[in-house]
């Protein structure tokens, strides 16, 4: 995949993007990231990339010409440029999952008030957010982003069953995890887990899934499905 990132605060993403599992995507050639800085895309001496809007009101608004400039020299043809802003589609799992499988995605990070609406209109693809609440710019976001997808790209993870099994990847919370030791401060390991009942263990696994979410997170019981019977979760069994 080849990741670029349209920001006015480049260094910013130097510390994220140079640990852990990030920069051992790109050191293995799984990922190409690219930040860009948007000022490079202006041509005044201030190198402004903001102007007052229209109409009057607070703020300042992110004009159209670096943005437009910044996009068309990046952009290639399978690539989807997406702005970064609390105005868009809640981001989840399941878009992680769909964006993934993009060669090219150009990250615009929205400042100030937002955007000329021209941007949004004849440039972006898609609009994300990724909560209902409001950051200083959109670079944090874009870095939430940028990790939920190159995490899922082949080879990014040692361990691909991580990706599988983790929360929200059937639709439900994940399950508990234990480890060494078998008891600690008095709390022990659930019997179930060390019993090497391989079937027992997905069971009580499922139904730990279906209690933490429906305990934490119930709105994601609504579009759940059972994976064993297809169905959803049954209220009546004993274990459920």
């Amino acid at each position: 995949m080849r990741l670029d990132i349209i920001t006015i605060f480049p260094a910013m993403f130097v510390g994220p993007f140079t640990e852990s599992i990030i920069k051992r995507a790109q050191e293995q050639r799984i990922v190409t990231i690219n930040v860009v800085n948007l000022r490079d895309f202006t041509h005044d001496r201030h190198h402004t990339v903001d102007d007052r809007p229209y109409g009057g009101g607070a703020g300042m608004v992110m004009k159209p010409e670096p943005l437009f400039e910044a996009v068309e020299s990046l952009r290639s043809p399978p690539a989807r440029v997406i702005l970064m802003t609390p105005q868009g589609t809640p981001f989840v799992q399941a878009r992680a999952r769909a964006l993934a499988q993009y060669q090219h995605l150009i990250l615009i990070c929205g400042h100030y008030e937002g955007v000329d609406e021209r941007v949004r209109l004849a440039l972006v693809d898609e609009e994300l957010s990724i909560g209902d609440y409001i950051l200083t710019n959109g670079n944090l976001a874009a870095m939430v982003v940028a990790d939920a997808l190159i995490r899922l790209l082949p080879g990014a993870l040692g361990c691909h069953d991580s990706v599988v099994e983790e929360s929200f990847s059937d639709g439900l919370l994940e399950y508990p995890h234990y480890t060494r030791p078998e008891v600690f401060r008095d709390l022990a390991v659930p019997p179930v887990l060390l019993s090497g009942n391989h079937q027992e263990i997905v069971w009580w696994r499922h139904q730990q899934a279906v209690q933490r979410t429906r305990q934490i997170r119930p709105d994601l019981l609504i579009s759940h499905r059972n994976p064993k019977q297809g169905e959803p979760p049954d209220e009546h069994h004993p274990e459920a």
